[in-house]
């Protein structure tokens, strides 16, 4: 079984390296997690890493864009069923219900360039569609048929950000939560 490296061992990789890998990024998450268990060494590596990443000693590794082409599909056909069935007074339904519901249940149809999503769109549709179509029936009468729970936290957006902005906006949060508690502060020590 592998030893999980330290705070103050990943980021001693990173300025060794010049990158940070999604690994490293997801190690130094976890310990940012739990603020308890980081001692003032390891605030000073978070510190030297930010200051690294800031002037472009350390960069982050591209993460390449992607999409399931599901999604769309399942949501636009949603979307027009729930549309006929609320016109006609029937019901109200939440389309994130729906979707969840039936791409739960219908394969992922990743793509990760514009061909690759237009030959997806087109495997789909010659396919898939009736089981996309049945599904997203399946869900809508699911969704009829469960109570209300007032109780439930719906997910709360999150704002629109490229992956590749992604870990290095992360990190900066970190800084500036653990800044904002007088536990790390900006520079060279």
């Amino acid at each position: 079984m592998e030893v999980p490296m330290s705070v103050i061992q990943i980021v001693n990789r990173a300025l060794e390296s010049g990158y940070l890998t999604s690994a490293m990024e997801a190690d130094i998450s976890q310990r940012c997690d739990r603020p308890a268990d980081m001692g003032i060494d390891d605030y000073m590596a978070l510190d030297r890493l930010m200051d690294a990443l800031m002037k472009g000693q350390v960069t982050t590794l591209p993460r390449k864009q992607f999409v399931n082409v599901m999604e769309e599909l399942v949501i636009a056909e949603a979307t027009a069923r729930i549309v006929q069935l609320e016109s006609s007074g029937l019901t109200f339904l939440d389309l994130g219900d729906v979707a969840a519901y039936a791409l739960n249940r219908l394969p992922a149809l990743y793509a990760t360039t514009e061909e690759g999503a237009d030959y997806q769109r087109d495997r789909a549709s010659e396919m898939l569609r009736l089981e996309i179509t049945a599904t997203v029936n399946e869900a809508i009468a699911l969704s009829m048929a469960w109570p209300d729970f007032p109780n439930r936290q719906a997910l709360q957006p999150q704002e629109q950000q490229s992956p590749i902005e992604q870990p290095s906006t992360q990190i900066a949060a970190w800084l500036k939560t653990l800044i904002g508690r007088g536990e790390a502060t900006i520079g060279t020590p």
